[in-house]
């Protein structure tokens, strides 16, 4: 495995131009902001922007933590990519993630002031700091209610008066051509589809799909089937539907909320009516 890393200071569009930076030297994986990312999807790994404070975001980063660590190590030992590419803000820092992966040493270095001019770092730096945006190589969508048509609307951008935290904004390098919605819609069939393949259901009678700037909250109305473990089959409902609906939209889902509002009771299986 070649090991690259591209190096820049904190806002200077490093991330931005990474989808870039890969295609141009044939790398398939990307490390970035403590996110395991294969051709603008996230593999494995959990962004350090969710996390509450400044410190915990920068060991989320660096992986710090022993499972962030494990989870991204099984990924990368399963997938065996033969080049990846890790960013961050200085050498030291690439080098420290590449050891704490159990990757080769770094082989070859770019850096962000090779690629891009003075004024496009100088703007990169005006979107993260005034604007408190960040982006990472894979796509984003705005869930649409009541959308019609195909990817036609604009992207809702994240605009506060006041900074008080920093948004990511994840797009590739080639979705700044366009603009990019989904329907709501289109998140609810995903969560239908999924979760009628548990047998311990009997009926999803409605769901609700709630967006927020930091992702989405998917609420579900169901009957199950009498004599199951609710709390058993539930857990693992949740589980695939948030990583079902992140693998296929690359939404970041906040919680599952699953409310059992009847239970199906078959007579004649059980045997309480007798023909």
């Amino acid at each position: 495995m070649k090991v690259y890393s591209f190096v820049g200071e904190s806002g200077s569009g490093k991330s931005y131009h990474a989808s870039y930076v890969a295609g141009k030297y044939g790398i398939k994986y990307i490390i970035d902001d403590g996110l395991l990312i294969c051709e603008n999807r996230i593999v494995s790994g959990f962004s350090a922007k969710r996390e509450r404070t400044k410190l915990s975001a920068i060991r989320r980063a660096i992986f710090m933590d022993p499972e962030h660590v494990k989870e991204v190590r099984k990924s990368i030992e399963e997938l065996k990519p033969d080049k990846i590419m890790i960013i961050g803000t200085s050498d030291k820092m690439t080098d420290k993630i590449a050891e704490r992966l159990s990757l080769p040493p770094v082989s070859e270095r770019l850096y962000i002031s090779d690629i891009v001019s003075p004024e496009e770092i100088e703007t990169a730096r005006k979107k993260r700091y005034e604007e408190g945006k960040h982006v990472i190589p894979v796509p984003t969508f705005e869930v649409k209610k009541q959308f019609s048509g195909y990817f036609i609307d604009p992207l809702r951008l994240f605009r506060r008066k006041e900074i008080e935290f920093e948004k990511t904004v994840v797009r590739p390098y080639f979705s700044y051509l366009g603009k990019y919605t989904i329907s709501e819609n289109v998140i609810n069939c995903i969560v239908l589809n999924e979760a009628k393949k548990f047998v311990s259901i009997h009926k999803i009678n409605k769901v609700i799909t709630e967006n927020y700037d930091e992702g989405i909250l998917i609420k579900i109305d169901l009957t199950m089937n009498y004599g199951v473990s609710i709390n058993h089959v539930l857990a693992e409902v949740i589980k695939s539907i948030k990583d079902v609906v992140e693998y296929m939209t690359s939404l970041n889902v906040l919680n599952i909320k699953i409310y059992v509002r009847s239970l199906y009771v078959n007579i004649y299986e059980k045997g309480v009516l007798n023909v």
